[in-house]
């Protein structure tokens, strides 16, 4: 296996850092030690490593999330909802590669060695009121192809270990306005992560779409629209075309509601519930450029499976009680609640917006 060592040095605190044709190169022997300063170091011969601090992504004390010289941070516009968990995300690249852009609606196409880090964690955890970082899940890009490496924080949050195997963790915590909930926490498998990084029973990225990342991010050098930070950064090649089909942001109540439900199934929904993936064999397609069609949102569509005699449809207008939509929606219950991993909670805000757009709708059903 081709051995690669990517060093990056760190020569600035600002989050803003040199493009990256002005980084090093890589030493082509792979034998520089690791630098005391703040840095990166990813070889695809040795990854994963035991432990999260070995990579080098955060500097100063690990629980500041503060990313080193060429990690950089990203949001996508609409987030997967996991049980009210925060997230922070970042990607880094090695010097000389960047990634291309194929599609509105399809995940950037990233180069070998390219790392996504995304960190859960809750803030207003009980009985401190403090913040309790969870995991931090790598995708990596290795020999053409994705790969999974979960690390579990320690108590003390002082370091994140390697671990696959899953595990649920007990929390209680306050959430933004206020209202205390108690959640078991799920740490994910592997095989938890494919069933929804999945494409033709490979691992992919979910939200890198440039429709979900076409935004203004509020970088430590200033706001910038994130696809043109890429650019600047060296991560994306040039091209992008003028306009982009850009998903509705679910919380922006001033947009339109039929577009904020179809930028929230599109996040949430849609990995599983597209061709070649998890629930293909249903009739729905919740992906953003598919659900212009109200069918494909369930509109009217009778159900192949009620879970109960009185679902009528996926989505009956007007009518709660009859959309199945809306009961797996407003469940968290096992095998009814839907997505069907990575929560256990009501997300009571999309709830509310599902309810709110099923009882705005006025079309008969055939």
């Amino acid at each position: 296996m081709k051995r690669i060592h990517l060093i990056v040095i760190a020569v600035a605190m600002s989050l803003a850092g040199c493009r990256k044709e002005d980084r090093p190169d890589p030493d082509p022997t792979g034998s520089v030690p690791p630098s005391s300063t703040s840095q990166v170091f990813v070889d695809l011969a040795e990854m994963p490593y035991d432990s999260l601090s070995k990579y080098g992504f955060f500097q100063g004390p690990m629980s500041g999330m503060q990313p080193s010289e060429g990690v950089l941070p990203f949001a996508p516009i609409n987030a997967l909802f996991s049980d009210y968990a925060k997230k922070s995300r970042f990607v880094w690249m090695p010097p000389g590669v960047s990634a291309t852009y194929e599609s509105d609606s399809s995940a950037l196409v990233f180069p070998d060695g390219a790392v996504l880090i995304k960190t859960f964690y809750y803030d207003g955890v009980q009985p401190d009121n403090g913040r309790r970082i969870l995991e931090t899940r790598l995708l990596f890009r290795r020999n053409g192809g994705w790969e999974f490496a979960d690390y579990r924080w320690n108590e003390e949050m002082t370091e994140a270990v390697y671990d696959m195997t899953g595990q649920n963790v007990p929390i209680t915590f306050t959430d933004d306005a206020g209202t205390s909930h108690d959640v078991i926490y799920r740490i994910p498998t592997e095989t938890e992560c494919l069933t929804c990084h999945r494409k033709a029973n490979a691992p992919v990225p979910i939200g890198a779409k440039p429709q979900n990342m076409n935004a203004t991010f509020a970088y430590a050098d200033g706001p910038m629209n994130q696809l043109d930070k890429w650019v600047s950064q060296g991560y994306l090649n040039g091209g992008l075309p003028s306009t982009i089909n850009t998903v509705a942001d679910w919380t922006d109540s001033s947009l339109p509601l039929n577009d904020r439900v179809r930028g929230y199934v599109d996040i949430n929904c849609a990995h599983c519930h597209t061709d070649g993936r998890y629930c293909d064999y249903r009739p729905m397609r919740f992906s953003w450029t598919q659900t212009t069609d109200p069918a494909m949102l369930g509109v009217c569509v009778p159900p192949h499976q009620p879970l109960l005699p009185i679902h009528s449809h996926i989505v009956k207008p007007g009518n709660l009680e009859k959309s199945l939509l809306y009961y797996r929606i407003n469940s968290g219950e096992d095998g009814i609640r839907m997505p069907l991993l990575g929560r256990t909670l009501i997300h009571e805000e999309a709830r509310q917006l599902i309810a709110d757009w099923i009882g705005s709708l006025n079309k008969t059903c055939e």
